[in-house]
């Protein structure tokens, strides 16, 4: 009897020592903007999955400033938080910010847009020092929206195509264009890039664009927007002047693209999932500070990628 009581004391001590090393644990996560609906779902599921663990989060909006993300990197050791989560600003301008967390001894992820150069690296490419970049493939989400043109494009003539890019310095934006093209090309498309211009992700510079390609070049024949905030300025610029231009979105899923989906505004997206992305961001790190020997370094974590098209969402959670 004294063997078990002793038995269940220490498994109470070990319960609640473990729950007062989560209350005692602090994670910092960094997203680029706040001000955009994904960046605002992403920290959703990573602070979701933390307070599930009793983690402290603390949350920096570096609102796409690289001299703000390298301050919020250096406060966050100063603070000497347990992890660090982040979505970089400039794939290669933060690799010095990850080598100075890596020196630190801190866990780091790097979320939704890889860091190094995406020109020199393949996809699956992870940064040394990283635990993990837990990202959409985006080259797949390019292919996504390439099959919807694919799909949607004459086969008997060359087509001029525009693309409202996702803004300078993101990986993303090769690697979403490079998915496109090569759909395009398997599928034997004659096709001209007539315009591609960078966005700033928002609805209103997604407009801009799209007006100036609707003026220089009224006859195009399809818009491919890198994401749906364009998609949704775009759609009011295709609409403005009734062009029949197709538009389709590689980096779709939030509540108002899925909209313009629904009413046939926009021919279909691919679907990203930011919440999930936060979720399996914070599960690494949770991992590389409660169990360090067993805990995985430069992992690549990527989500199933499927289209959203009217009439079917194909289970895409809109966010």
């Amino acid at each position: 009897m004294r063997l078990k009581s002793s038995l269940i004391m220490a498994s109470m001590a070990t319960l609640l020592s473990g729950a007062a090393f989560a209350e005692e644990m602090t994670f910092g996560y960094i997203p680029n903007n706040m001000a955009f609906p994904y960046n605002v779902a992403l920290v959703d599921g990573f602070s979701k999955r933390a307070a599930e663990k009793g983690v402290k989060v603390v949350v920096l909006d570096s609102r796409m400033s690289m001299e703000a993300q390298a301050n919020q990197i250096d406060d966050l050791l100063l603070q000497k938080v347990n992890a660090i989560g982040f979505m970089p600003n400039d794939s290669v301008a933060v690799m010095s910010l990850v080598d100075k967390v890596v020196e630190a001894g801190v866990p780091i992820v790097a979320t939704a847009v890889s860091v190094g150069d995406p020109a020199a690296n393949p996809l699956d490419y992870v940064y040394p020092g990283l635990n993990a970049l837990v990202t959409t493939n985006d080259v797949e989400a390019g292919r996504v929206a390439g099959r919807l043109a694919v799909d949607l494009l004459p086969k008997d003539r060359k087509v001029k195509i525009g693309v409202v890019e996702g803004a300078p310095g993101f990986a993303v934006v090769k690697q979403r264009q490079d998915g496109f093209e090569e759909v395009l090309k398997e599928a034997g498309i004659d096709y001209e890039i007539v315009s591609s211009q960078p966005s700033d992700w928002t609805a209103e510079s997604g407009e801009a664009i799209c007006q100036n390609m609707l003026t220089a070049t009224p006859d195009i024949d399809l818009i491919h927007s890198h994401a749906d905030p364009m998609s949704v300025g775009c759609a009011r610029a295709l609409d403005a002047v009734g062009s029949k231009a197709f538009l389709v979105d590689s980096g779709g899923g939030s509540s108002l693209g899925m909209a313009l989906v629904a009413a046939g505004e926009s021919e279909g997206s691919a679907c990203n999932a930011p919440f999930l992305l936060g979720e399996l961001s914070f599960d690494v790190l949770y991992e590389a500070v409660t169990d360090p020997a067993n805990a995985k370094k430069g992992q690549y974590i990527s989500p199933e990628m499927v289209a959203v098209v009217p009439g079917n969402t194909n289970g895409c959670a809109p966010w």
